[in-house]
């Protein structure tokens, strides 16, 4: 019963969430537009050529509105406020809000510290400060590598994990210190990953929303609702965004969205790792991500050292868009291979929890 009473409250924070957020986009992307908000399409790549092929695949999409992830940070706002309001007042006999220490600190810093990063970068491309039309990769990892940081820092000596669940027996690692460079590298990963799985509509949003999803019932049925509510509210957010955002995309998240995503699912996984073997499970559920981001770091490696591309465009989905492969083609089986993915890592969590049960 209690399990329903939580899944309940959750679900009506899900479904204000979704009304909130409709209503926003119907005033937010007129102003968008009104105001020139729009998307430029990037005239070099990372190493600084030109990207050519880049710009023939998504001329369309030049001056399309962005920063449609401001919608996400206000809602998800709004509520984490109006939650702590009602736990004070005892409205609706609410006894928790979604500001705790222990399980949403860290999660909503992640989310939002990388999502006003990115809301930066958005900005900037709009409306250029001086001659910088983005910010520069080396700035915009600086910050990404102070928010990472201080992740990092707050699972280890705020919350004192310092040990890694191993699969496939039930073992804990004692890493140490060794736990802060792991978390500190895999967050700069993840929200990488997340960044560069963009530029096709509902790309980001689908393949985001089944790992999202999959978060969520991992963290409910390891009686972390609070983190779950957090997730439930970004979703259904996410469903909001779709109506606007599905091929031919009226809206794009930009990179406040993709970098607080990333920031939110990297916090997320630290939180599930307290109790679980997640890595193994996570890896499965994250391996769109992965093979988008390897497929980015070997273009550039071989630039770098090799003076030539690997690839005639990365990442991945621009490489099988560059092959005449149609967007939304692209879309909907990337869709479908992380549905896969996402039921292959759900049957290894419910394995796992069915094991260790029986063994304690």
């Amino acid at each position: 019963m209690d399990y329903l009473n939580k899944l309940t409250l959750i679900l009506s924070f899900g479904m204000i969430a979704f009304f909130i957020a409709i209503m926003l986009y119907k005033i937010f992307i007129p102003f968008l537009i009104r105001i020139k908000a729009g998307q430029e399409i990037r005239e070099a790549d990372v190493s600084g050529q030109k990207a050519k092929i880049f710009q023939k695949l998504h001329a369309h999409k030049w001056w399309t509105p962005t920063m449609g992830w401001v919608i996400f940070l206000a809602v998800t706002l709004i509520l984490v406020v109006a939650s702590w309001i009602m736990a004070k007042l005892n409205i609706f006999g609410i006894q928790y809000s979604l500001f705790e220490r222990s399980e949403t600190y860290i999660i909503l810093f992640a989310f939002f510290s990388m999502g006003i990063l990115g809301m930066v970068d958005d900005i900037l491309n709009i409306k250029w400060v001086g001659k910088i039309k983005w910010l520069t990769a080396k700035m915009k990892l600086v910050w990404m590598f102070s928010f990472s940081a201080f992740i990092s820092y707050w699972m280890y000596a705020k919350l004192g994990v310092d040990y890694i669940n191993l699969w496939p027996i039930d073992c804990v690692l004692d890493v140490g210190v060794f736990y802060f460079i792991f978390t500190f590298i895999l967050t700069v990963a993840i929200v990488n990953a997340v960044n560069i799985t963009d530029w096709l509509d509902g790309l980001a949003w689908g393949t985001s929303m089944l790992v999202l999803f999959g978060l969520a019932i991992m963290t409910f049925f390891q009686w972390w609702f609070l983190a779950t509510t957090i997730l439930v509210i970004v979703m259904s957010t996410l469903a909001a965004f779709l109506r606007y955002n599905i091929n031919p995309a009226k809206i794009f998240m930009g990179d406040s969205g993709t970098l607080a995503l990333g920031g939110l699912i990297s916090s997320v996984v630290y939180l599930l790792g307290i109790k679980l073997w997640i890595w193994i499970i996570f890896a499965i559920l994250f391996l769109i991500f992965l093979v988008e981001l390897f497929s980015s770091f070997l273009q550039i490696f071989w630039k770098k050292f090799f003076k030539r591309k690997l690839f005639p465009i990365a990442p991945f989905h621009h490489y099988l868009e560059h092959k005449w492969q149609k967007e939304y083609n692209i879309v909907m089986k990337m869709w479908l291979v992380q549905g896969i993915l996402l039921a292959i890592s759900l049957i290894l969590f419910f394995y796992q929890t069915t094991i260790f049960a029986n063994i304690s």
